[in-house]
This record gives structure tokens, C-alpha cells and sequence, in this order.
């Protein structure tokens, strides 16, 4: 069996590294091509080209690589297209992969599955209808997204966020890391979130610090921005503590922090596989907030929100991220930080907590929807 596979940033490749290992264990024939970082070439991927070369985003990144991009994707679809796998499984980065499935299923009847569906609950519901004319099979990680997909014309099956594989430090680990309160402040994992959210984050720790003194704030950080967050909190009046990236007290502190004040994303999850409440609070430039809040289909971002149907995690989006009501909705949360726990609890397991990994998940998905689809050409073919 061949397939080929494309993941286009390090997020990508750790779902492609998970697929790939379980697609072995499952077909020990399974020969691997394609594009992937460390994760996917230490399970056996020989990279066609680093893939760091697709990890941008932005239009102000986008574009001094554009030309080279869609070269690359006309490189990547004639490679498919010469090979002839049996499956072509792109992973998430819709701009670049989705277009080279497009050139592949415009120009053959090579099966393509997607992993990681497009947020249309949230916005641009058109994406699934364009998506539709050239992929196949999705694997979501949602659980609320196959009806959607499926709606549009795909198969759809929903696998497990890969958030409820991550280890969590024990509670043993946790509580080395001290007495006391511990708030953790996530002002994000990209320099234009950081340089939005920092001094208004910076503002709101300095009320939280002034009605729970000795409270210790904590920051982790990504490789992107870890000098930004230092440089953006030295001028903070109240002491914090500045992760390195990688640091392996991370997962502790996760574990430890008593809230956690965070920028929206994935991080909700994060947060909630510990077990720590949470506020979130975001802002974009001006223009993007006006754009996308008017193509917003849901009244809630944060991910904990909409997978449990709660809205139990307060969150502060565009206008309304400023620092005192955030503040307030820390320390109210820190005085009944029990409010969230049902709504996180809720989450992990929609999410598929102790159930299968969602690599093993998402492996068995594509060989039993290949096998069906080969079945049924075989049916229509009088075979």
C-alpha cells in the first residue's frame, strides 16, 4: 500500500508522525513519500524537501515566498501524480495542501483524504462546498464537525483531538513547583498576538497582583516569541517568571497554576486536559476585527465553550479585551474555580479521553474508507 503525505508546519507533523505509526502497525506493507518534519521522518518519511519551507503564515509572510510556494505545490502535485499512491493524505495547512489536491484530483481518481477540517462552524461555511470538489474522505477533530462535512458531500469521521494523548504531569510534579497562588499568562504563541495582548495582560496582572498579593505569575513561551515576552514584561511593575522554550517544567506549571490567563487557541485545551480555569481574552487589528466579526457564526471562540456547549469560560474577544473586566474575571474565577471544572471535564472526554489515540483512530478511518470506496468501484465497475 503507498501513501503519500503532506504536512506543512510542526503541528501537522506531529498528527502525520501518530498516523503514520499506527498506519504501520495496522498495514506493515504501508510505504511512505511525501513532505513532513522530524516527527513524520523518524517514522520512516524521506522528506521531499524540508518542510519548515511551508511553515509561514500571513499575508506579509506569504508573499516574498509566493512563487516558490506554488511551485511547490506543482512539484508536490506531479509527484502524486507520478507515483500514483493509493491515498493521498494531506494534513491541515489548507492553502498549500488543498491546492495540491486539487491539481491531483482534477487530473486522476486518487483517493485524498484530509485531516484537520476547516473551521466553517465558525466561519466561511463555503470552504466545505470548495473542499468538497476535491477531497474525499476528512478526519476531524471535532466532534461537532462530521455532520458539516458530510452535509457538503465528504466523508467525515471525527478521531479525537490529539490534545487527550498529551502526558499531564503528575500531582506529585505539580506540587513541587510550590505553595501559594499561581496564575499563568499565555499572551500567545505569534509576535502579533504578543504585541496586541501583552501590555493589556500586563495591566490586568498588576490588579490581580494588588488584591491577592504574593501571587506568583508564570509565562511560558515558544521559541517565536520567547525574547518579545521577555522584553514586554520587564517593564511590568510585578515580578514574573519567563519559561524557556521547551523547559521541562512546563507541563508542572500547567498542572500547578490555580487559572490561567490565555490568549484564545488550542491552548483552552491544554488548560483543560489539567484541569485549570481559565480566561480568555483576544484581540486582532482593527480591520480584521471588523471583518471577521462579521463572519463569526458562533457567539463563543474558546474552544472549551463549544466543544462542552457551555459558555462556561469568560472570555474577552476584540473590543471588549480590556484589562479591568479581565482582571475582574480572573480573581472571580480564581474565588470558584469549580464553575469550569463539569465544562472541562465534559470536554476531554468529547474530545476522546480515555479512548483510543486519535492517531489510531485516524489510521483506522483510512483503511477502512479506502477498503469501502475500493469495494465499491469494484461493485460499479461490474467487477
Amino acid at each position: 500500500m503507498k501513501v503519500f503525505v503532506i504536512a506543512g508546519e510542526p503541528s501537522g507533523d506531529k498528527l502525520g508522525a501518530a498516523l503514520m505509526a499506527e498506519l504501520k502497525q495496522l498495514r506493515p506493507d504501508v510505504q511512505f513519500d511525501g513532505v513532513g518534519g522530524p516527527l513524520m521522518q523518524a517514522e520512516g518519511l524521506v522528506s521531499r524537501f524540508p518542510m519548515d519551507e511551508l511553515s509561514v503564515m500571513g499575508l506579509a509572510e506569504i508573499l516574498p515566498k509566493y512563487r516558490a510556494l506554488k511551485a511547490r505545490i506543482r512539484q508536490m502535485a506531479e509527484a502524486v501524480l507520478k507515483t500514483e499512491p493509493d491515498i493521498l493524505i494531506t494534513i491541515d495547512s489548507p492553502d498549500f495542501c488543498l491546492r495540491v489536491a486539487r491539481l491531483v484530483k482534477a487530473a486522476s481518481d486518487i483517493r485524498t483524504v484530509h485531516y484537520v477540517a476547516p473551521t466553517v462552524w465558525a466561519w466561511r461555511s463555503g470552504r466545505a462546498e470548495k473542499m468538497a470538489r476535491h477531497i474525499d474522505h476528512v478526519l476531524a477533530l471535532f466532534p461537532f464537525e462530521p455532520p458539516l462535512m458530510e452535509a457538503a458531500g465528504m466523508e467525515c469521521d471525527f478521531v479525537g483531538h490529539p490534545v487527550v494523548a498529551e502526558p499531564i504531569a503528575r500531582d506529585d510534579e505539580a506540587a513541587a513547583m510550590g505553595a501559594g497562588t499561581v496564575i499563568l499568562v499565555l499572551p500567545g504563541s505569534r509576535k502579533g498576538e504578543v504585541s496586541r495582548l501583552a501590555d493589556r495582560f500586563g495591566e490586568a496582572v498588576l490588579r490581580i497582583a494588588a488584591a491577592v498579593p504574593h501571587t506568583q505569575f508564570v509565562i511560558p513561551t515558544t521559541e517565536g516569541v520567547h525574547a518579545m515576552v521577555q522584553e514586554r514584561v520587564a517593564h511590568w511593575s510585578v515580578p514574573v517568571t519567563v519559561l524557556d522554550p521547551g523547559s521541562p517544567a512546563k507541563a508542572a506549571w500547567f498542572r500547578r497554576a490555580d487559572v490561567a490567563l490565555a490568549a484564545s487557541g488550542t491552548v483552552s485545551l491544554e488548560l483543560a486536559a489539567n484541569g485549570t480555569p481559565m480566561v480568555i481574552a483576544y484581540d486582532m487589528a482593527w480591520l480584521s476585527r471588523i471583518i471577521i466579526s462579521r463572519m463569526l457564526r458562533v457567539d463563543t471562540v474558546t474552544l472549551v465553550n463549544l466543544v462542552s456547549e457551555t459558555r462556561a469560560v469568560p472570555e474577552f474577544i476584540g473590543k471588549d479585551c480590556k484589562p479591568e473586566p479581565i482582571a475582574d474575571a480572573v480573581l472571580a474565577v480564581l474565588a470558584d474555580p469549580d464553575a469550569q471544572k463539569a465544562a472541562m471535564a465534559l470536554t476531554m472526554d468529547r474530545l476522546g479521553r480515555g479512548g483510543e489515540p486519535p492517531g489510531l483512530r485516524a489510521a483506522k478511518a483510512v483503511l477502512q474508507r479506502f477498503e469501502q470506496a475500493t469495494v465499491d468501484h469494484h461493485k460499479a465497475n461490474g467487477q
